[in-house]
């Protein structure tokens, strides 16, 4: 038994490893995954809007004045009214601001423009006007000195977090802590999506090939479930590892120029807690073990259900219908986490935790902030408990299923399957 199920592991581990797709997959991904993150950035860098010229006709007289343009906004005072402004084609914008507007400023104020406004330029403009509006009130009060006084007021505070219930005193970011908990929430959904499919369409395929009938001749038909599932799983921790290898090597290189002394005193503090955690070897292995454990979890639990509906269908598009049963856990999943990072220790974030069908995706959104380690220890527990009563049950599924063609199967008749002896 243990030889054939080993043949059939390393035929589908193999099999696709030495696939040009998973070599390419795998140097391409982090690429992307680092385009990605940078393509924000440069698509404002390069999405820049032209410089607009406003026409600012002003009847209250106290705030043309007042506003003050950027690199993409001038603010121009008009001497001409406002008919006259609409009439030349030349005129790009041209803001008409109410006599009351300093009193009432939700009423009296209109932009009026050649084609559409970008957010970003009415936000500005808005801005502005909230900006002078409140100028020319301060000054309605005739108190000396006032705006110096409101601007000795403010405060610009700086809090850092530290954790206290770890052996050692660390330093973190909730903002690192969410975007971190975000990534790897998609990545799982992403992982168990992909291979958990792959696991599907394959024995479609080699179900259409009739393979699968010579195939369990010599093994049994549990026996090539669970190795294609094991095969398939091992591709994926393969590229896991590789991309962990590659994020470790970057952080060792970068972690030097990632100090205080190399980045000055000035680094907003978030910054300074998201550098902290990310350097920080102890949170990373764990990090890493841990991914690895609700990975390969949740991947057998789901993958299971996979396997189990490639073998009850004939073709791809029946199946594609009936893996929205293995589907919709995880999205409900992903939703869930959304929720529970807000409060990653509430009640809601524990159940969701420990109930498997949704706890690999809550898991991976509440690792970045800490979690005792006896709810990982009872996650992973339930999870591998309720993985061995699937691939039970969906093995009972599979080993009727793969014989059947021409026909799609009712859930009612999936069920019987499943309580055949």
């Amino acid at each position: 038994m243990a030889n054939s199920l080993g043949l059939v592991i390393g035929r589908e581990y193999f099999e696709r490893v030495k696939r040009k797709s998973f070599i390419i997959s795998t140097i391409l991904v982090p690429v992307l995954m680092i385009a990605l993150m940078a393509a924000p950035a440069l698509f404002m860098l390069l999405g820049k809007s032209e410089q607009k010229t406003v026409q600012v006709v002003d009847n209250t007289g106290a705030l043309a004045a007042r506003l003050s343009g950027n690199d993409e906004i001038t603010f121009v005072p008009a001497s001409l009214p406002v008919d006259s402004l609409r009439a030349d084609e030349g005129n790009e914008a041209i803001l008409v601001i109410g006599s009351g507007a300093i009193d009432d400023p939700t009423h009296g104020i209109t932009l009026l423009s050649r084609g559409s406004v970008s957010m970003m330029t009415d936000a500005y403009i808005t801005g502005q006007l909230r900006n002078a509006i409140e100028d020319a009130r301060l000054e309605s009060y005739n108190i000396p000195d006032i705006k110096k006084i409101l601007a000795d007021v403010q405060a610009d505070v700086r809090m850092s977090t530290v954790r206290i219930d770890q052996e050692k005193d660390t330093e973190t970011s909730s903002e690192f802590s969410y975007f971190l908990a975000l990534a790897m929430d998609m990545m799982l959904y992403m992982f168990i999506i992909i291979y958990g499919q792959m696991v599907m369409t394959s024995i479609i395929e080699e179900k259409n090939n009739r393979v699968l009938e010579i195939v369990v001749s010599s093994v049994k038909p549990f026996q090539l479930m669970l190795g294609k599932i094991t095969g398939v799983g091992l591709v994926a921790i393969t590229q896991i590892l590789i991309w962990a290898l590659l994020i470790g090597t970057a952080t060792a290189v970068a972690t030097p120029f990632l100090t205080p002394e190399t980045l000055g005193d000035d680094v907003p503090v978030e910054i300074a807690g998201a550098i902290s955690q990310f350097t920080e070897p102890g949170f990373l292995i764990s990090l890493l073990i841990y991914t690895l454990l609700f990975f390969i979890g949740g991947f057998l639990f789901y993958a299971s259900i996979y396997a189990a509906i490639g073998s009850a269908v004939s073709n791809v598009q029946d199946a594609s219908q009936l893996s929205s049963i293995a589907t919709m856990p995880v999205i409900i999943g992903i939703i869930g986490s959304m929720a529970i990072m807000n409060d990653p220790g509430s009640t809601l974030a524990f159940w969701i935790s420990v109930i498997p069908f949704t706890s690999p995706m809550a898991m991976m959104a509440r690792l970045p902030y800490g979690v005792p380690g006896w709810e990982i220890a009872l996650s992973l527990l339930i999870l591998y408990v309720a993985f061995i009563f699937m691939i039970w049950l969906c093995g009972k599924i599979y080993r009727v299923g793969i014989f059947m063609y021409g026909k799609k199967p009712t859930l009612l008749e999936i069920v019987k399957w499943a309580r055949y002896k």
